[in-house]
C-alpha cells in the first residue's frame, strides 16, 4: 500500500457528533460505532482496527455490527478515549501510550521503557494480575478494556544525523509517546507528541530532528525513509506497545452474556495474530528498506543504552511514589512480573537466540 492511499483519507478536522445515550438496536442488532487513533487501513494498527470490527461483527452473528472511523473522520485521533467515554461511540481502537494525561498508571498497560515483550505483557494481564488493575482503571474513565494486538519490540527512530554519544541526544527534537517521553525529557531531548503522519510532515519541514513511531512495516508506509536515513536500533523505549479496544462500560454492561463472551473472544483472539504479523511484516519491510531505499540500520552507541536505562529507572520511582494508590498498585505488579519473568528469560529466550545467533551468525 503507498503512503498517499491512507494519507489522503484522513480529515484535519474532527466533524462533531452528538452523544448518544445507547447504541442503536435495530431488530435486535446493535449498531456499534468504533473510532480509532490511526489513519484508515494504515498498514499495522489501521488494518488491526478493521479486523477487529470485523471479528466482533463475526463472533456476535451479527447481532453487533460495527462500523470503523478512522481518525479524523468522525473525533480526531487522540479523541477517541473521551468520545466513548462519554457515549458519543461505543468503542474505540488506540494504544494506552496516548493517555497519560488521564493518568500514568495507564501507560504501563501499553508499554514501557526496559519493560516488557509482547508476550510478558500479554503474561502480566492474564496471569500476572494485570487485568484487574487495568479495570479498575478504566472503570474511573467508564470504560471496558482488553489488549488486542501488539507492535513487537520498537526500533528506536529516524535520525537525520548520526548518533555518537548521549551527549548528542541533548537538545535533539524528537517525537515519541508514552513513558518513552519522560525517558527522553531526562535525557535533554525536546520532546514532541504527534501523530505518525503529522511526523513526516515535521520531519521534512525541520520541526523535528528524529522520531519513532512503530517499527519497519508501518514506518515504511509513512515514509519516513525519504527523509531521514539512520534508523536506530533497539527500540529500549518501547519493547513492545500494547494495541487495545476499550468499549463504553454501559454499553458493555448492558449486553446479554454471550455477546460480552464474544467481545472479549474478539480482541483477545488478535493479540497473537496482530502481534505475529507485525513481526512477520516488519522484517520484511527492513530487507527492502536496506536493499531498495539506501537505510543505514544503526545501533545506538552503548553509553546511549546506559543513560537511557538510567533515566527509565528514574521515571519508574518517580510512578512509585505518585500520589494516586491504585498508580502504586499499578507500578508494584508491573515490577513484580517484570522482574519475575524477566529473570527466566534470561535462560529461556535470551540463551536460545544467543545460541542461534552463534551459529548462523546473525
Amino acid at each position: 500500500m503507498k503512503r498517499r492511499d491512507f494519507l489522503k483519507g484522513g480529515a484535519a478536522g474532527a466533524v462533531a457528533a452528538s452523544t448518544l445515550a445507547a447504541p442503536a438496536i435495530a431488530q435486535d442488532k446493535q449498531q456499534w460505532k468504533m473510532v480509532t487513533a490511526w489513519p484508515k487501513n494504515l498498514p499495522g494498527p489501521g488494518v488491526a482496527a478493521q479486523n477487529l470490527a470485523d471479528r466482533i461483527t463475526t463472533l456476535s452473528g451479527g447481532r453487533i455490527e460495527v462500523k470503523l472511523f478512522a481518525a479524523g473522520e468522525l473525533v480526531p485521533g487522540r479523541g477517541v478515549f473521551d468520545a466513548v467515554s462519554e457515549g458519543t461511540a461505543e468503542l474505540y481502537h488506540a494504544v494506552p501510550a496516548y493517555w497519560g494525561s488521564k493518568s500514568k498508571g495507564i501507560l504501563l498497560f501499553g508499554s514501557q521503557p526496559f519493560g516488557l515483550q509482547a508476550d510478558e505483557q500479554v503474561g502480566w494481564l492474564t496471569h500476572g494480575g494485570g487485568q484487574a488493575l487495568y479495570d479498575e482503571m478504566y472503570a474511573r474513565f467508564g470504560l471496558k478494556p482488553f489488549l488486542c494486538g501488539n507492535s513487537g519490540p520498537q526500533m528506536a527512530g529516524w535520525f537525520r544525523s548520526e548518533i555518537n554519544s548521549a551527549d548528542d541526544l541533548k537538545g535533539l527534537k524528537f517525537r515519541t509517546t508514552g513513558l518513552a517521553s519522560e525517558m527522553a525529557a531526562k535525557l535533554g531531548m525536546a520532546v514532541q507528541a504527534m501523530g505518525g503522519r503529522d511526523m513526516f510532515q515535521a520531519l521534512q519541514s525541520g520541526a523535528i530532528d528524529a522520531g519513532e513511531f512503530i517499527g519497519p512495516w508501518t514506518d515504511s508506509a509513512l515514509g519516513y525513509y525519504q527523509i531521514a536515513k539512520n534508523y536506530y536500533w533497539p527500540g529500549v523505549g518501547e519493547p513492545s506497545s500494547a494495541e487495545e479496544c476499550a468499549i463504553n462500560a454501559d454499553v458493555f454492561n448492558g449486553l446479554p452474556d454471550d455477546l460480552k463472551s464474544a467481545v472479549q473472544l474478539a480482541c483477545e483472539s488478535l493479540y497473537n495474530p496482530v502481534w505475529t504479523e507485525y513481526t512477520t511484516k516488519h522484517a520484511l519491510a527492513l530487507q527492502k528498506l536496506v536493499a531498495e531505499e539506501g537505510v543505514q540500520v544503526k545501533k545506538l552507541p552503548d553509553d546511549v543504552i546506559d543513560a537511557m536505562g538510567q533515566a527509565a529507572s528514574e521515571v519508574i520511582d518517580e510512578l512509585r511514589q505518585d500520589d494516586d494508590a491504585l498508580v502504586k498498585q499499578i507500578v508494584e505488579s508491573f515490577v513484580a512480573y517484570r522482574d519475575s519473568v524477566g529473570r527466566y528469560k534470561t535462560y529461556a529466550d535470551n540463551g536460545q537466540m544467543n545460541a542461534r545467533g552463534a551459529v548462523l551468525g546473525f
